[in-house]
C-alpha cells in the first residue's frame, strides 16, 4: 500500500512504503534523502532525527503512520549550500563537526530547539542535544554553534 507524506515542503508518494515502514527507512530508501543517517536503531544516538511539524523526532522508531498529514523536514530541507540554515552555518563557524555523521541529527535537533526557545541559556541546550550523541566529541563546538545560531536567528528577525 503506498504513502503519501509531505518531505521538505513538498508532496511526496512513496509507491513501495507501507504504514508500519520506519520513517527512517522511507526517507533514505524511498524518497532518498541520505542526510538521515542510521546509528542504534533505537532512539538511543539522535542520528537519525528529522523535524515533524518542527519538532525533533528520532525517525528509526517512527512509522510512516504516525506522521499523517504533518511535515517531515530533513537537513535537505532546512538549508542549501547556497543559502544554508542559521544553524547549519553556525556548526560551519564553530567546526563543530569532526567525521559528521551525527551532524545532520545535531542541526535537526537544534534548529527545532531555536524554534521553541529562541534565547535558550546552555543548560537548556545541553538538556535539548542529550538526546544527540557525537562519538568524535565535540560537544562543547556543538553548545557554542547552538549559541550562535540563536544569536544569528534573533537578528535575522528583527
Amino acid at each position: 500500500m503506498p504513502v503519501d507524506i509531505r518531505i521538505n515542503g513538498r508532496a511526496q508518494h512513496l509507491a513501495d512504503a507501507t504504514p508500519d515502514m520506519l520513517l527512517l527507512h522511507a526517507l533514505r530508501g524511498d524518497a532518498g534523502l541520505h542526510g538521515v543517517r542510521y546509528g542504534c536503531g533505537a532512539a538511543q544516538c539522535g542520528a537519525c532525527t528529522v523535524l515533524i511539524d518542527g519538532r525533533a523526532v528520532t525517525s528509526c522508531i517512527t512509522p510512516l503512520s504516525a506522521v499523517g498529514k504533518s511535515e517531515v523536514t530533513t537537513i535537505e530541507g532546512l538549508g542549501t549550500p547556497e543559502r544554508p540554515h542559521p544553524v547549519q552555518s553556525a556548526f560551519i563557524a564553530e567546526q563543530a563537526a569532526q567525521c559528521g555523521y551525527c551532524t545532520a541529527g545535531m542541526i535537526t535537533a537544534a534548529s527545532a530547539l531555536l524554534n521553541e526557545n529562541p534565547r535558550p541559556n546552555e543548560a537548556q541546550i545541553r538538556a535539548a542535544m542529550s538526546r544527540n550523541l557525537c562519538r568524535c566529541g565535540t560537544y562543547d563546538r556543538i553548545i557554542r554553534a547552538v549559541q550562535r545560531a540563536a544569536t544569528a536567528m534573533r537578528g535575522a528577525a528583527r
